[in-house]
């Protein structure tokens, strides 16, 4: 079947030597739609393109249970643990975990001002474009509070205000407006874009939630359609206050790099909608989390200790890495952290004189010092790596950091490791073993099910369970 998408991807990240480059740094990520799109392809029984594969939106997509901040003052808990690598008798994964501080309930949240940006282009005619996107939009217009407030801007051949900033209270006079969008001609999005803000801009309110909303398949054709002219107006705009989330609906005509770019440049997250059910996962359940920042500019960066790590793989992250020297440059902009919100990131690692290394050790290279505490009062020097995160509270210039030491002691047994674990194992064996990565040693399909189905654990929106019949799904088509 012919297909005009465009995924947002790089080439898997590559094994790297402690001795060449001790650090590894990339902007957090909390994107979803690689999960999502997957998921799609599985359901109508084929097999997604490589290209559409992010193993860290893979790995997000699912909640886990992780230390939490004692109070707003600081808005991150780190949590790190290490367990045997599945598919690598001789390595271990190394898990980051980042659990974002969330206020005790709803009424905390601030005022929620959305403008929603809709794509009625022709394009989005289908049903599971811009039906399925008005049945988004009813669905969080019931989750949100009277108080909050509501645009809508629509763009095909030109751009309309629909609906001027209007509060939630006038609900059915909001609804009347979603029910009578309707797609055709062609998709004006860079001028959308521009009257989204503006309108944005108009109904400003200091203090509240105020975020742009896109809703589109993608596909811009008239008027301003490069990516990095787009993303430079998006940047600038942000620095108002008003962020920018993108939601990705169809199939065929998905330009998923815009939206990924759109999103990055925005301080916002990119989902796909696939269903009604996952309209109201990123847009009910987690609407906190969807509009309430805790954090910009989110950094990571992880230095190993080459006494006790010969060789590291990160999983995932491939088009979110950045330079050494870009972590505490603050003018370099990274992922957007919400309220509530948790990262994962995993990284492969191999022991000086394992016999998993993949690189030949250099013949001129010294041999590593034996390990010692990185500072006075460090403990007994079994550290592993130290972790550094960087973040700005949302409206600040200056970023402020947070650190904590990978220790032995944070190891379990294959047989001891934490349900969480096992699964973001598995989930990142899945996502590889589709791309084809080649560094899987054979661990196939079943094996990722199995390793599923021992993290399962508890499991009340039956996501990981889904995931499953997904990873079933995935086998039974490569057969």
């Amino acid at each position: 079947m012919p297909t005009q998408d465009r995924y947002a991807n790089a080439p898997a990240n590559p094994v790297r030597s402690v001795a060449d480059a001790p650090v590894s740094t990339f902007s957090v990520d909390v994107d979803t739609a690689s999960y999502a799109l997957v998921r799609r392809f599985l359901r109508e029984g084929r097999l997604p393109p490589v290209q559409a594969l992010r193993s860290e939106e893979m790995i997000n997509y699912f909640a886990y249970d992780y230390a939490k901040p004692r109070d707003a003052s600081t808005p991150f808990a780190i949590d790190v643990a290490l367990m045997p690598t599945p598919w690598n008798e001789h390595s271990r994964l190394l898990r980051i975990g980042l659990q974002g501080y969330s206020p005790a309930g709803l009424q905390q949240r601030p005022v929620a001002n959305i403008t929603f940006l809709v794509d009625v282009s022709g394009s989005m005619a289908p049903a599971d474009r811009l039906p399925l996107a008005q049945a988004a939009m009813r669905q969080m217009l019931a989750a949100l509070r009277p108080e909050d407030r509501v645009a809508i801007v629509t763009y095909a051949n030109g751009t309309a205000v629909q609906l001027a900033s209007t509060k939630v209270a006038e609900r059915a006079r909001i609804e009347r407006v979603i029910d009578g969008l309707a797609a055709s001609g062609g998709t004006f999005g860079s001028d959308g874009l521009r009257l989204a803000y503006s309108e944005a801009e108009s109904g400003f309110v200091a203090g509240a939630a105020n975020r742009v909303i896109l809703m589109t398949d993608g596909d811009f054709n008239i008027g301003t359609v490069d990516a990095p002219s787009l993303q430079a107006f998006v940047a600038a705009k942000r620095k108002s206050g008003i962020y920018l989330s993108v939601l990705g609906f169809g199939l065929g005509n998905l330009n998923d790099s815009m939206m990924q770019t759109l999103a990055q440049a925005g301080n916002g997250s990119a989902a796909y909608i696939d269903s009604l059910e996952e309209a109201r996962r990123v847009l009910v359940d987690q609407i906190d989390a969807a509009l309430v920042p805790i954090a910009d500019d989110v950094k990571l960066q992880v230095e190993f200790n080459p006494a006790r790590v010969a060789e590291y793989r990160l999983i995932g992250y491939e088009t979110r890495a950045l330079r050494r020297e870009d972590f505490k440059n603050d003018a370099v902009d990274a992922g957007e952290i919400g309220d509530g919100h948790r990262v994962t990131a995993l990284y492969e690692i191999t022991a000086p004189g394992g016999k998993g290394q993949r690189l030949d050790p250099l013949r001129y290279a010294p041999a590593p010092e034996a390990a010692k505490p990185a500072a006075a009062g460090a403990g007994a020097g079994d550290e592993i790596a130290f972790v550094r995160l960087r973040y700005k509270r949302p409206g600040e210039a200056e970023s402020r950091e947070l650190a904590r030491a990978v220790l032995e002691r944070d190891g379990y047994t294959a047989a001891t490791a934490p349900v969480d674990l096992r699964f973001a194992a598995a989930v990142a064996g899945f996502s590889q073993a589709l791309r084809g990565d080649p560094y899987l040693n054979g661990f196939n399909l079943a094996q990722v099910a199995a390793l599923a189905e021992a993290g399962k654990g508890n499991d009340p929106g039956g996501w990981r369970a889904e995931f499953i019949r997904l990873v079933r799904s995935a086998e039974a088509l490569k057969r």
